[in-house]
């Protein structure tokens, strides 16, 4: 079993409108992070994880998620999964909760078109 305390987080600034609370376990097969969300992220374009997958579950807020060319709105309680390759932003006012297997790394997310 393993456990992060809160005081154990790192928090990081994505940009302007998006900050993340990662709960590090250091465990390559997943990992973890909350996300509060106040506008687009990305900013433009797209982002893209070539690796992972990326889920999302609305903890409280409201907004969308555009994956390739599909609009999805969602609001408290839904749960959104992005595979690996799929071309996505976020939009809204939103706080999620992400794990992605395996672990999320900044090499394998890209902007994208």
């Amino acid at each position: 079993m393993k456990i992060v305390r809160k005081n154990e987080t790192k928090i990081f600034k994505n940009s302007e409108v998006c900050t993340a609370i990662e709960y590090s376990m250091e465990d390559k097969d997943i990992n973890k992070a909350v996300i509060e969300l106040i506008g687009r992220y990305p900013d433009k374009g797209r982002a893209m994880n070539e690796k992972c997958k990326e889920m999302a579950y609305v903890i409280k807020g409201s907004g969308r998620v555009m994956v390739d060319e599909k609009e999805i709105k969602l609001k408290e309680g839904d749960l959104v999964l992005i595979d690996p390759g799929e071309k996505f932003f976020w939009e809204g006012n939103m706080i999620l909760f992400v794990p992605c297997a395996p672990a999320w790394s900044h090499d394998q997310y890209k902007q994208a078109e």
